[in-house]
């Protein structure tokens, strides 16, 4: 079986682009910066390791508390 590389790059930026969604999702809940936290997922798919300990990391952290807005 031959593996192209194109379809291995395709592979991940899909899969950047589907971690970049969860990690922005994911950060409005729990971090003050979701943007940052969905860039940073989305780079991290480069190597998928490292995105997948971030993931199970940020998926881990306590939710920031709720602030009321009355």
């Amino acid at each position: 079986m031959n593996i192209n590389l194109t379809l291995v790059g395709e592979i991940i930026v899909l899969a950047a682009i589907a971690m970049g969604f969860i990690g922005y999702h994911l950060g409005k809940r729990k971090t003050h910066s979701p943007m940052l936290t969905a860039i940073s997922l989305a780079v991290s798919c480069i190597i998928p390791l490292v995105a997948l300990i971030y993931l199970i990391v940020l998926i881990n952290k306590p939710d920031l508390p709720a602030t009321s807005a009355s």
